[in-house]
């Protein structure tokens, strides 16, 4: 009688070496689908199932790469064939493989699916209708409202100092003025969250300009009020005055 001792240890490593062999024949196998799905589908990331009569394999990819390649037989647990974490253990990787021939199949249908879906597809296209008379004339309306927003910013900055805001109401909306030394910072209409006639970042769109350009004169007559005011309010000083 033995004590098991004398009996040789199956080696595990030549197991190992192969079940590592095959995952990365099967990774960069499955890398070349991935490329071509994400090719198909036209993105940076996503996944597709296949089905086959032994199971389902759905293939995800990132970065035109395979993340993961998983199989769910009909009956047993699912193996993740190819993951970004470890490698399957050998027998389900040898279930999966038995299946693997199918699924590759599966695939290669799929991708024929699409042969000749756009051939009758138009090529030619209406011409596109220019915009550049309809911006030509908004940039232009835009300039004569410039030039009369940095004349006031001048007058401003004269009276006021170098910077502020001059603000009144038109038509039932609020108009402010920011000038900035010599020039208007911005103009906008209807508060915070109103619409910037003129601004750093550009003029306000050809509609939002058609709408506000008529009420251009009366806000430039409650500026010319106001600094009438305030011609009268200093013709009143005098240096002979009393304190």
């Amino acid at each position: 009688m033995t004590d098991g001792l004398e009996t040789d240890v199956a080696e595990a490593a030549d197991v190992a070496a192969r079940r590592d062999e095959l995952a990365a024949r099967v990774r960069s196998h499955a890398g070349e689908m991935a490329r071509e799905l994400a090719v198909l589908q036209g993105g940076d990331y996503g996944q597709q199932t296949f089905d086959t009569d032994g199971g389902s394999w759905t293939l995800k990819y990132e970065a035109g790469d395979v993340q993961y390649l998983r199989f769910d037989p009909k009956s047993g647990s699912e193996t993740y064939v190819v993951s970004s974490k470890q490698p399957p253990e050998p027998g389900p990787l040898g279930t999966a493989m038995e299946d693997y021939e199918a699924f590759v199949a599966a695939f290669n249908e799929h991708i024929d699916s699409f042969d000749g879906l756009l051939e009758d597809a138009p090529d030619e296209f209406p011409a596109v209708a220019s915009t550049a008379e309809l911006v030509a004339e908004r940039d232009r309306i835009v300039e004569r409202i410039r030039n009369v927003a940095n004349r006031m910013a001048q007058e401003l900055n004269r009276y006021d100092g170098e910077y502020g805001t001059y603000a009144t109401t038109v038509s039932g909306a609020r108009w402010e003025l920011k000038w900035d030394g010599d020039a208007a910072a911005y103009l906008r209409v209807g508060g915070s969250d109103g619409t910037y006639l003129l601004s750093q970042y550009g003029p306000a769109s050809a509609p939002e300009v058609r709408r506000l350009v008529d009420d251009v004169d009366d806000f430039v007559a409650a500026f010319n009020e106001y600094v009438e005011e305030l011609e009268a309010d200093l013709s009143e000083v005098s240096f002979d005055d009393e304190p």
